[in-house]
């Protein structure tokens, strides 16, 4: 094994840790084995069970200790937890989903199908079960199936020294002891104080002497993007969920949260380019899941650009006079759409974050005009250039039209994400190849009529 001294979580896993594991799982010495990876951080042995082969990566989790081996499991992935249980026995399956925490149970419980669900569901105990499905009765995506009922609350006439008693009674159990709530006889949230206020105040002052009355909280059936705006406005480690009376039903905490943002964030910027939600990793996504995933979107877009091809069709004459014409197109209605999608970009982010909502509109929309215009001109000036070298009968034209379709495409990409919020639909969905796309036809329409007016083409 590996001497004392050394750090085995400074060295790569592939060039030190995992060669001794096999060595042990090869010749059986699984109390050695336990025995090595007991003080193992959970996040190290997955990563650890994930390089393994399918057998000894069966055999290595059956040899951890029980409360690791739910620890690691609980930092895999969806798709790597049901690979798993697939091999275990259900007396080993109901070892790891009792030792999970609740929240994590909720979770992949909601991400399997149906018919595993169900089989997982009938190898709990009566009282797990109980609290999953109360768990999973939660609406999808609320903090409801996101939050654990594993917490300490405390009563506001207790003394600090009871409290602090009852915290090191209760607290094991509870998913964060940060934090300490404190309700009522009928379980209505009062305050959340902070442990190091409870442990440095006088034994015999009550609870009541440190509360403050200010804390902040979530509904149990708002959606997670609420909770992650909470947490981070506040910068809380855990966060009370309560029903509409206010009673406190569990607690959200950080860590759950920051999976939520990061989910949230990759679904944002795969709907930005127009890409269906991708819940598993690409590494493990089939053929046919991926291609499920982008046809869709490629297919309606397909169809929106015919309107390009129609209004290029509609000046047939135009393009005929001046042929040159022709040479500044791609460059002009590119332009458009790359501002349109910068703006959009900005918008969706902007409103995902809570940094706008969609009162400000108005507001941003002279903001934006100020920037597109800008923005606008300098391009104008810069393909003038181009044009006074290749065609100087079309320069007017040309940078007229790039000022113009400028301007349009950034209001539309900026536009777009805030009526979409305003009908309750994802800004996201205002993804970068339809402002394309609506630039596109938009800047063909506007270079056309006006060098068909400037130019005096019948």
């Amino acid at each position: 094994m590996t001497d004392d001294s050394t750090n085995p979580f400074e060295t790569p896993i592939s060039n030190l840790v995992r060669p001794e594991i096999l060595n042990l799982i090869e010749h059986g010495q699984w109390d050695v084995l336990r025995d090595a990876v007991s003080d193992w951080p959970p996040p190290e042995v997955a990563d650890l069970l994930l390089h393994m082969d399918k057998p000894d990566r069966v055999l290595f989790f059956r040899s951890l200790p029980r409360r690791l081996a739910a620890g690691a499991f609980s930092h895999m992935s969806v798709e790597q937890q049901d690979s798993l249980l697939r091999d275990l026995t259900d007396e080993e399956t109901r070892h790891v989903l009792e030792n999970l925490p609740p929240d994590d149970r909720t979770h992949l419980l909601e991400e399997l199908p149906g018919k595993a669900t169900q089989r997982l569901l009938n190898l709990l105990g009566t009282e797990d079960l109980k609290e999953t499905r109360w768990l999973l009765g939660y609406p999808e995506d609320s903090v409801g199936r996101l939050m654990t009922p594993d917490y300490v609350a405390i009563h506001p006439g207790w003394t600090i020294a009871d409290a602090l008693q009852h915290v090191r009674m209760h607290g094991k159990d509870s998913e964060t002891v940060n934090r300490i709530y404190v309700i009522d006889d009928d379980w209505h949230l009062l305050d959340d104080i902070e442990l190091r206020r409870i442990i440095l105040a006088p034994p015999n002052a009550t609870v009541g002497d440190v509360m403050d009355h200010t804390f902040a909280s979530v509904h149990a059936a708002a959606d997670r993007e609420e909770a992650v705006r909470i947490i981070r406005k506040y910068d809380q480690t855990a966060l009370p969920a309560i029903d509409s009376d206010g009673v406190l039903v569990g607690i959200v905490t950080v860590d759950d949260l920051l999976d939520v943002a990061e989910a949230e964030a990759t679904e944002d910027f795969h709907k930005v380019a127009s890409v269906g939600p991708i819940r598993i990793s690409i590494r493990d996504a089939s053929i046919r899941f991926l291609y499920q995933r982008r046809v869709g979107w490629l297919m309606v877009l397909v169809f929106i650009n015919i309107f390009s091809g129609e209004a290029i069709a509609a000046f047939e004459d135009t393009i005929e006079a001046v042929v040159a014409l022709v040479f500044f197109l791609p460059l002009l209605i590119d332009s458009g759409g790359n501002a349109g999608s910068q703006s959009a970009t900005l918008m969706v982010r902007a409103l995902a974050t809570g940094d706008v909502r969609s009162k400000d509109w108005f507001r941003l929309l002279g903001k934006e005009l100020g920037v597109a215009l800008l923005l606008g001109a300098t391009m104008a000036v810069g393909v003038s250039a181009i044009a006074l070298y290749r065609a100087p009968e079309v320069l007017v034209v040309v940078a007229a039209t790039m000022t113009i379709i400028v301007l349009w495409g950034s209001i539309v990409g900026m536009s777009l994400p805030f009526i979409l919020t305003r009908v309750g639909r994802d800004p996201a969905a205002a993804s970068a190849p339809l402002i394309t796309s609506i630039a596109d036809i938009s800047g063909v329409l506007v270079y056309f009529s006006i060098a068909t007016w400037y130019l005096g083409i019948r």
